[in-house]
């Protein structure tokens, strides 16, 4: 999933900004990626290639800190063109009536010197329920690449997410606990600094 879910996500400069700043997902370098066991026999995976994102941090007031992130539901790849087919339809994510995936943060607790838990609702479908990920931040600072490519000039970060939800929960159930109902995300994203 070239993309948060991580949330996704958002990250910090714990301590390094005087105001607050916008962060915007770099797509060609965002994933979110979801992993399920397969009928108790192996474990598969998958991502959304089409992920958006924006954070906005305070370091003075990290409770503050909010993210919003928009998935296309269609973008969703498995490596399996069958199985992509079906996740598409009315069993599961019924993109044609609910094209987007949305989480919407609600709360952040710092948890660590580069680490925060991060409370947001996610929308599936019809259905909204709160979840937590846990976000560490990476990297701040100038991109190593902004010396090479123009794409890359300016204040960057990079984070890594992680959280776990019941499918079941958001409507897209079918064949749980067969299938595992429980999902493990995990989010990888770069995020270029667009405004103060």
């Amino acid at each position: 999933m070239k993309t948060l879910i991580a949330a996704a996500l958002t990250t910090f400069a714990f301590g390094g900004f005087a105001q607050a700043d916008v962060y915007k997902m770099d797509a060609d370098h965002t994933e979110v990626r979801f992993y399920w066991n397969h009928v108790g026999l192996s474990e598969q995976s998958g991502e959304w290639a089409v992920v958006d994102g924006e954070i906005n941090f305070d370091p003075e007031k990290v409770e503050e800190t909010s993210i919003s992130i928009e998935i296309d539901a269609a973008s969703i790849d498995t490596g399996v063109e069958g199985l992509d087919k079906h996740l598409k339809g009315a069993d599961f994510f019924d993109v044609e009536n609910h094209p987007k995936i949305t989480f919407k943060s609600t709360k952040v607790k710092q948890t660590g010197a580069n680490s925060v838990l991060m409370t947001g609702d996610l929308s599936i479908k019809d259905t909204s329920n709160p979840v937590e990920i846990d976000v560490e931040l990476v990297f701040q600072g100038k991109h190593p690449l902004g010396g090479f490519f123009d794409k890359y000039k300016g204040d960057w970060i990079s984070v890594h997410g992680s959280s776990s939800l019941v499918r079941s929960d958001f409507g897209v159930g079918m064949f749980a606990p067969l299938t595992s109902d429980r999902i493990r995300l995990k989010i990888s994203s770069e995020m270029q600094k667009v405004g103060s």
